[in-house]
C-alpha cells in the first residue's frame, strides 16, 4: 500500500469525512471533498453547447450538464458551505467542456456578485471558477443593484430583475477601451470574453451582463457555467 493510500485510508477511517454531495463517507478524503462517484455522475452533454439567436447578447453559450441530481449537491456546496476547494476539479470540468470556446478567447469575466452578497459569503464563486480555465481573467463588470436570487423568481420576472444591476467596472474599464485582444496589421481587434457563471437558468443575468460589455465595446460575448436549469437560460 502506497503512503497516500494508507493515508486516505486513516483518515476515511478514524475521521469519517463525508463527501459534500452524497453525504457517504469519502474513501479517498484526500483527492477532495467530493467522491469518485459523484464526480462520475456528471454526464458532460455536448446538447448544452449553443449558439442562442433572437436578441440575445451572448452569442455562444456552454455549459458543462443540467442543474440537478449531484451536480447542483456540488455547486450548492461551493456556493453556501463554503467549499471553495470544488472550484478546482468543477471548473476543470468547464474547461473541457468549453474547451472549443476557450481556445479563441482573450478573457473570463466572471459574474460579479453585488458587494453586501460578496461580503455575506466570502467569495465569489464565478471568480473561483475562472481561474480555472487558463484564460487571463479580468474583472470587467461591477453589480450596483442588489437583487433577489434569479433562482427565486419566476422566469418572467428575471430579466426585470437584473435590468441596469451591472455596469463596466472604473479600473478595467480604460483598458477594455484601449482593448486586451490582440493586433493585426495594426489594427486592434475588439477582445472576445467568456462569461463565467456557476448556474445559467434563463439567461437573463448572462445577457444582462453581455449588453452591457458590448456597450463597452467587446465584439464577442461567450457564455461559460458549471450547470443549466433544464427549462433555459439565465
Amino acid at each position: 500500500m502506497t503512503l497516500s493510500a494508507l493515508a486516505n485510508s486513516l483518515l476515511s477511517s478514524l475521521f469519517e469525512p463525508t463527501c459534500a454531495a452524497c453525504s457517504q463517507v469519502l474513501l479517498q478524503p484526500l483527492n477532495g471533498a467530493v467522491c469518485e462517484r459523484c464526480w462520475a455522475s456528471i454526464r458532460r452533454g455536448t446538447s448544452l453547447n449553443e449558439h442562442p439567436r433572437g436578441r440575445h447578447a451572448v452569442d455562444w453559450a456552454c455549459a458543462v450538464d443540467l442543474y440537478e441530481g449531484r451536480l447542483r449537491d456540488i455547486i450548492h456546496a461551493l456556493k453556501y458551505e463554503r467549499r471553495r476547494s470544488i472550484a478546482k476539479p468543477l471548473g476543470g470540468l468547464m474547461r473541457e467542456s468549453g474547451t472549443a470556446m476557450l481556445a479563441t478567447a482573450d478573457l473570463a469575466v466572471p459574474v460579479p456578485l453585488h458587494p453586501r452578497r460578496e461580503r455575506a459569503r466570502g467569495f465569489n464563486q464565478a471568480d473561483d471558477l475562472a481561474r480555472q480555465l487558463g484564460l487571463p481573467v479580468a474583472p470587467l463588470l461591477r453589480r450596483v443593484r442588489y437583487t433577489v436570487s434569479q433562482i427565486e423568481l419566476p422566469a418572467d420576472e428575471r430579466h426585470h430583475n437584473v435590468r441596469d444591476a451591472f455596469v463596466v467596472a472604473n479600473g478595467p474599464a480604460n483598458r477594455l477601451r484601449q482593448g486586451y485582444g490582440a493586433q493585426e496589421a495594426g489594427r486592434h481587434i475588439p477582445a472576445v470574453v467568456v462569461l463565467v457563471d456557476d448556474v445559467s437558468t434563463t439567461g437573463a443575468t448572462l445577457d444582462a451582463c453581455a449588453r452591457v460589455l458590448k456597450a463597452a465595446g467587446v465584439k464577442e460575448v461567450r457564455a461559460l457555467t458549471a450547470a443549466r436549469v433544464v427549462t433555459g437560460r439565465r
